[in-house]
């Protein structure tokens, strides 16, 4: 995963409603119209958090007739968690030779 990738899927999760959409699409592939009804937000807005959530790949989308439907990208997931789990255990103490008091 490169710096890019690791950077637009921080942006995507850093805005609340966008957590919640995703957490919305973990339990299930959804219709646009289904997360609606959950997040109770404007169409246009999730228009936008949708478009971020896709253009992270964090999202798929779906286009079935005049509907969308989302589910969550587990590859990029999973690719995230493993670029966060390389730190997990990076906790080294600075030797430095300054007096950092």
């Amino acid at each position: 995963m490169d710096t890019e990738e690791i950077v637009k899927i921080a942006k995507a999760l850093s805005d609340q409603n966008r957590v919640e959409i995703i957490k919305l699409l973990s339990e299930e592939e959804l219709c646009a119209c289904h997360i609606l009804d959950q997040m109770q937000i404007a169409q246009s807005t999730l228009s936008h958090h949708m478009k971020q959530l896709t253009d992270s790949k964090l999202v798929i989308v779906t286009k079935k007739g005049r509907w969308s439907y989302y589910r969550i990208n587990t590859q990029t997931v999973n690719d995230f968690k493993e670029f966060l789990d390389t730190y997990k255990n990076t906790s080294k103490i600075n030797k430095c030779n300054i007096n950092c008091d």
